[in-house]
């Protein structure tokens, strides 16, 4: 079973043996430096939240005597921040539950907070000053994170930071993914922080391509420019830039959303070519002015249920969320939601769960009706949701 968000989101709708840990959800509020904890199915309530920006004085102030890093940290709130610091961008939590793991854009760092202390444990700094998406070993042991302004990805050891290994990837990496076969993919979206967004300036974005390497040697196998494959499959219009994705169960197949599309596409592993694509609706209040879009992502957010039967699509710009059969690609009822920014899947693997960024909430919608569940209220600016493990009981530290 194999749903592509992380090492216990592959076990979603199975019990954790340990007793002493709960399975919870962490959603990232991005501009507040917090996550959010909620029960990871059932209603969803609220259990707790722990501050991810403990340092943040000390933080500022190195930043602030470093002309490089600061000009990087006006940049990212000008640019992609749209206006605000970018404290969370990505998390998981140590197979103990004793650490949050979260990359801190912003900071240019990842960090080790404390579950019980709400303490730092440990800090690595990312090559270029911004910390991006991040991935997590099905053994919950080594986590991926991309340095998007230093065209590589470290991966690191989960409990002490110390650098295993790190490998180069094309222009602005994102996405990172570990897959039962051993290896790491990860996709580079490019320029997307410009408003040279026109199809004839798509030269200035830059190398965007997927680079996947050995999960343990991280020596390059492979590289995939969707370029040539969308070209081949007759969509010269569509953007390489690719955006989340989803793996099927089988890892045969790969689902993605590319910059500006409202919509996704189906590509084959092993045939190495595009076989489908599915257009979703565009919301008529929704401008096509590619420069409105956010970060060049139209539609943002991408996840398979545990059975992989459907496919849960977040559309950002067009607010809404919808399931998608995935043999007939045909889509359920569209769920009105603010700015979506990401879908991931509840632990018992039976709702999709999409952060609401321009509403401060998360949503659970039912993949077998297309339904919403219910929406619980978050920090500002929600994007990734994580499945994680925390010891049972777990209260927010108070300090």
């Amino acid at each position: 079973m194999v749903v592509l968000t992380g090492a216990l989101a592959h076990q979603a709708g199975t019990a954790i043996a340990d007793t002493s840990l709960q399975q919870v959800m962490l959603v990232g509020n991005n501009w507040d430096g917090t996550a959010d904890v909620i029960h990871s199915s059932g209603d969803f309530a609220k259990v707790g939240r722990i501050n991810l920006i403990p340092d943040k004085d000390d933080r500022l102030l190195e930043i602030s005597l470093n002309p490089a890093h600061l000009a990087v940290f006006v940049g990212i709130r000008e640019t992609v921040g749209q206006g605000h610091d970018q404290y969370v961008d990505d998390m998981y939590t140590t197979p103990d539950g004793a650490s949050i793991v979260v990359s801190r854009p912003s900071f240019g760092d990842v960090a080790s907070i404390d579950t019980a202390t709400g303490k730092v444990k440990w800090r690595f700094e990312v090559s270029g000053y911004r910390a991006d998406h991040m991935a997590v070993s099905r053994d919950g042991t080594r986590v991926a994170v991309s340095a998007s302004l230093g065209n590589v990805v470290h991966v690191l050891d989960i409990r002490t930071g110390k650098e295993l290994g790190h490998f180069a990837t094309g222009d602005k990496p994102h996405e990172n993914v570990f897959t039962e076969d051993g290896k790491i993919w990860n996709v580079s979206i490019g320029n997307v922080e410009t408003n040279l967004d026109a199809p004839w300036e798509d030269f200035t974005k830059g190398d965007r391509h997927i680079t996947i390497v050995d999960a343990n040697t991280f020596q390059q196998i492979k590289t995939i420019d969707m370029r040539k494959r969308l070209d081949a499959f007759g969509r010269t219009d569509l953007s390489n830039a690719v955006r989340p994705l989803a793996f099927s169960p089988d890892e045969s197949r790969i689902y993605f959303q590319v910059s500006f599309f409202n919509g996704f596409l189906e590509y084959d592993v092993a045939a190495d070519k595009i076989l489908r694509v599915k257009e979703l609706p565009k919301n008529p209040a929704t401008s096509d002015d590619r420069t409105t879009f956010v970060n060049d992502s139209r539609h943002h957010g991408l996840s398979m249920d545990p059975t992989g039967a459907k496919l849960c699509v977040a559309g950002t710009m067009d607010n809404y969320a919808t399931i998608v059969d995935r043999t007939t690609l045909q889509q359920g009822p569209l769920v009105t939601a603010s700015a979506p920014y990401w879908a991931t899947v509840s632990g018992d693997g039976k709702a999709c769960i999409i952060s609401e960024s321009g509403a401060n909430q998360v949503t659970a919608i039912d993949f077998a009706t297309g339904a919403k569940i219910t929406s619980v209220p978050v920090g500002q600016h929600p994007q990734r949701v994580r499945l994680a493990n925390l010891p049972t009981g777990w209260t927010a530290p108070t300090a």
